[in-house]
C-alpha cells in the first residue's frame, strides 16, 4: 500500500534540519545566517539529503529562539532578508532539493502588531484574534493558565507556551455557554484568523517554499480534547494545498500520527511526547543530562549498550500507528531536533552507526539534525539562550573544521550565538571527510543504500521478524514489489545469536558491521557481535 495524494518528491526524501543561528555565520556577527545555509547546500546534498527543514527565520524578539513571531512575512535581519530566503529556494531547486519552513501557527509574540492591537481597551479588528477572557480577574485553571494585568484591556489572555506567546484564537470546540468570550470555531473573527494563517502559507509558497513543518500543530482549537476541531482546520488547509499547491507538503509536530495524518498532514514526527515510543528507543537512559526534570524516573533505552531496553515498548505504539495510517502519510523517527539532547550523548561512534542503520532502514521519512552526521555532543552546563534553558545544550555551533571557532564564524568567541563544544576531541566535518570509517561516511553510505533500494524507502512494507520483550536483537523485513530486505540490529554490548525462519535460506549482504551468517541443517543463524547491525537482500524469497 502506498500513500495517496502525496507529492512524489516526498516519497524519496531525506531531510536535514538546519537551526540557522548555529549553522554558518557569513558576516562575522557570531550568528548563523541564510547565506551560510546557501553556501553549504552542496554539503547537505552530499549527505544524501534532498530536503531541508529550516527552523524559524521570521522577525522575532527571540524570546523563544524565533518561535515567537512578530512578522510572518519578513525574514529577521539577523538571518538576512526575504531576498536571501528566495535565493535559498532557487539555489536548492537548481540542485533538485526542497526547502520547508517552520510555521508557528498557534501563537505569536506579544510584540506582534496583531497582539498589540488586541491588547487595547478599545474594540478593533484584532480584539478577538487572541484568546482573551472578559475580565482581568478571571482565575487561571490547570487547563487554562492565564496572564492577567498585561494591558489596560479588562481581560486576561491565554498563552500557548511561554507568557510572551499568546494563543491565536482558532475558537473553542466546546465553548462554555457561561463564558461568552469562548468563541465557537465558526465565529467570524476566528475564521479571519484561520484565513490569515492560510494566506501566510500562500505568501511563502508563492515565493518558492516547498511547504511547512508546523510547530505545536495540535495546539490550535481549545476545549478540544479529541482534536476534532483542530483536525477539521488542518483538513481545510490540506484541501487548499491539494488544490493550489499539490507539490508542497504539510509536516506536523504532533507526535500522534493517527490524528496528524487524519488531519491531512503528509507526515508526522513520532518523538518525545504523547507516547513513549521514541523515548524508549534512544532517550530513556538512567544517566542524567541537562534535559532531565528533577524527580524523573528513568527506564532503559533499547539502543543502549547495557541491553536492558525493551523493543516492545516502541513496537506497541509504532506498529499501531503505522498500520492505521499507511495510506494517509508518513511517520518520521528523527535523529533528534533542537528540543532534544543530542543522540550522541553517552554513546560511541559504533553505537551511533547501529542507530543510524535502524533509522535509515525504517519506513517513513528520515530526518537528520544538523551535526548529528558527525556525532556532535550536547554541551551541558550552558546558560539559557533565547528561552532554550536546557535545550541550549543541543543548539551549539556546527563544527566544520579545526580552525577558528570550528569554522562556524570569524567573530570573537564571546560573540558567538552559543559557546562551542570545548572538548579537545570534538568531531568536525573536515576530520571525518578524510575517513571512510567515519560516521559522516556511514551516513552517506546509508543514504545511498536507501535511495538505491525502494523496499527501504518510505512506501516499503514493514514486518517484525524478531522483536521480543526485554530481548535482543531486533530483526525486521522491508519489502516492496519483488524486493525483500532483512535488517538486524543489536545495540547491546552482549553478543546475540538468532536462527532465522526457513524462508530466509539465501541472503546477500548489502551493509553490515559485526555480523556473520552460519548455516546448519538448512537454516540460517545470525551471529551478532555486541553493537552490530546488518542489512541483507533476501534472494529468491519464498513464502515470506
Amino acid at each position: 500500500m502506498m500513500v495517496k495524494n502525496c507529492p512524489l518528491w516526498l516519497k524519496n526524501s531525506i531531510f536535514y534540519e538546519v537551526y540557522p543561528q548555529s549553522f554558518l555565520d557569513t558576516n562575522g556577527d557570531g550568528i548563523g545566517d541564510l547565506p551560510g545555509v546557501i553556501e553549504k547546500l552542496d554539503y547537505i546534498q552530499s549527505l544524501g539529503c534532498n530536503a531541508i527543514w529550516l527552523n524559524p527565520c521570521f522577525v522575532s524578539p527571540f524570546g523563544d529562539a524565533g518561535y515567537d513571531v512578530s512578522d510572518y512575512r519578513k525574514v529577521d535581519p539577523r538571518f538576512g532578508s526575504n531576498r536571501d530566503l528566495i535565493r535559498l529556494f532557487k539555489e536548492a531547486h537548481q540542485r533538485g532539493m526542497k526547502v520547508t519552513l517552520d510555521l508557528v501557527a498557534g501563537h505569536t509574540s506579544i510584540e506582534h502588531p496583531w497582539f498589540k492591537a488586541s491588547a487595547k481597551a478599545s474594540t478593533n479588528r484584532y480584539t478577538n484574534w487572541y484568546v482573551w477572557t472578559d475580565s482581568a480577574w478571571t482565575e487561571s485553571t490547570s487547563e487554562m493558565p492565564l496572564i492577567r494585568g498585561f494591558s489596560d484591556r479588562n481581560a486576561a489572555y491565554l498563552p500557548n507556551f511561554f507568557y510572551f506567546q499568546p494563543a491565536l484564537n482558532f475558537g473553542f470546540q466546546n465553548p462554555d455557554p457561561q463564558k461568552p468570550w469562548q468563541l465557537p470555531t465558526d465565529h467570524p473573527d476566528v475564521l479571519a484568523v484561520r484565513e490569515e494563517m492560510k494566506d501566510i502559507m500562500r505568501y511563502w509558497m508563492d515565493l518558492g517554499a516547498d511547504g511547512f513543518r508546523v510547530d505545536m500543530a495540535a495546539s490550535l482549537v481549545k476545549a478540544d480534547p479529541d482534536r476534532v476541531g483542530t483536525i477539521a482546520f488542518w483538513q481545510d488547509v490540506r484541501a487548499m494545498f491539494d488544490q493550489e499547491y499539490p507539490e508542497c507538503v504539510l509536516i506536523a509536530e504532533w507526535s500522534f500520527p493517527r490524528h496528524a495524518l487524519q488531519a491531512g498532514f503528509h507526515m508526522d514526527f513520532m518523538i518525545h511526547f504523547n507516547t513513549d515510543a521514541y523515548t524508549s528507543l534512544f532517550r530513556d537512559e538512567q544517566k542524567r543530562d541537562s534535559f532531565d526534570t528533577p524527580g524523573t524516573e528513568y527506564g532503559h533505552s533499547f539502543f543502549d549498550r547495557e541491553g536492558l531496553g525493551d523493543i516492545c515498548r516502541f513496537l506497541r505504539h509504532y506498529v499501531d500507528h503505522f498500520e492505521a495510517t499507511r495510506e494517509q502519510g508518513y511517520i518520521s523517527l528523527p535523529t533528534g531536533n533542537h528540543d532534544l539532547s543530542r543522540i550522541r550523548c553517552h554513546r560511541s561512534q559504533a553505537e551511533l552507526k547501529v542507530i543510524y542503520a535502524f533509522l535509515w532502514s525504517m519506513p517513513g521519512i528520515p530526518y537528520l539534525y544538523y551535526g548529528d552526521e558527525i556525532g556532535m555532543s550536547s554541551v551541558d552546563g550552558l546558560s539559557s539562550k533565547e528561552g532554550a534553558f536546557g535545550r541550549a545544550a543541543s543548539r551549539t555551533p556546527m563544527q566544520w573544521d579545526e580552525g577558528r571557532n570550528a569554522g562556524f564564524s570569524t567573530a570573537k568567541p564571546e560573540k558567538l550565538y552559543l559557546p562551542l563544544d570545548p572538548a579537545k576531541n570534538r568531531p568536525s566535518v573536515a576530520k571525518q571527510e578524510t575517513s571512510s570509517q567515519s560516521l559522516l561516511s556511514h551516513v552517506r553510505a546509508l543514504s545511498t543504500l536507501r535511495l538505491a533500494h525502494p523496499a527501504l524507502g518510505s512506501d516499503g512494507g514493514f514486518k517484525v521478524i524478531y522483536g521480543r520483550k526485554n530481548r535482543y536483537p531486533f530483526v525486521y523485513l522491508r519489502y516492496l514489489d519483488d524486493e525483500h530486505l532483512l535488517v538486524a540490529v543489536n545495540p547491546c554490548a552482549a553478543p546475540q545469536r538468532l536462527k532465522l525462519p526457513h524462508c530466509y535460506t539465501s541472503i546477500r549482504v548489502l551493509k553490515k558491521a559485526g555480523v556473520k551468517v552460519e548455516k546448519s541443517t538448512g537454516a540460517i543463524e545470525l551471529v551478532m557481535a555486541g553493537i552490530s547491525y546488518a542489512i541483507y537482500e533476501v534472494v529468491s524469497p519464498v513464502n515470506i
